[in-house]
């Protein structure tokens, strides 16, 4: 099993902390894992990514072009990296941050509308919960219990208090696909 993941999307969305968070599941999991972060100011605004590889085996480069799954959160992040998909892929978006559609035909589209789910919970910060949680559903590269291990492990103790919050956003993300 290997999978090539890339998050895109605007700084502040939490594509970072999605990242490190499946990272850290992968670990969990006993996975050979790759967490590569792209972003400079972006932090603040502009658009951020970050690649993930999840693999049972040996991982050789953490660099891609290609990948097996995208969950892109912006217009920007989808007119980059849709065509980088690979053919039989699955690409996630959030519909309300994009104004054109995704066009190919060869990979499997799935909108996620998390940011309504996200107000839903009342808790906008749990937005990157709910597309991860979709991202699982249609992906199952690590167990939810890992990831609920590696959010205990990326969150600082004073937001703790934060994770069952965190568990019912993933939990929803899986009922939306």
């Amino acid at each position: 099993m290997k999978e090539e993941i890339v998050i895109a999307g605007f700084g502040g969305q939490g594509v970072l902390s999605m990242g490190k968070i499946l990272a850290y599941a992968g670990l969990m999991d006993n996975l050979e894992v790759t967490w590569m972060p792209s972003y400079g100011p972006e932090q603040r605004g502009g658009t951020a990514n970050v690649t993930v590889i999840l693999s049972d085996k040996t991982i050789s480069s953490p660099v891609l072009d290609k990948f097996d799954t995208a969950v892109v959160l912006n217009q920007q992040s989808l007119d980059k990296f849709e065509s980088k998909v690979k053919p039989g892929g699955t690409l996630i978006y959030d519909p309300s941050g994009i104004h054109h559609l995704p066009t190919r035909n060869d990979i499997t589209v799935v909108p996620v509308d998390a940011m309504t789910a996200s107000i839903e919970l009342k808790n906008s910060k749990t937005y990157n919960m709910v597309l991860l949680g979709a991202l699982l559903k249609l992906r199952p590269v690590v167990d939810i219990d890992a990831v609920l291990r590696g959010l205990k492990k990326t969150l600082p103790e004073r937001h703790h208090h934060l994770l069952p919050l965190n568990e019912q956003a993933l939990r929803k993300g899986m009922t939306l696909v």
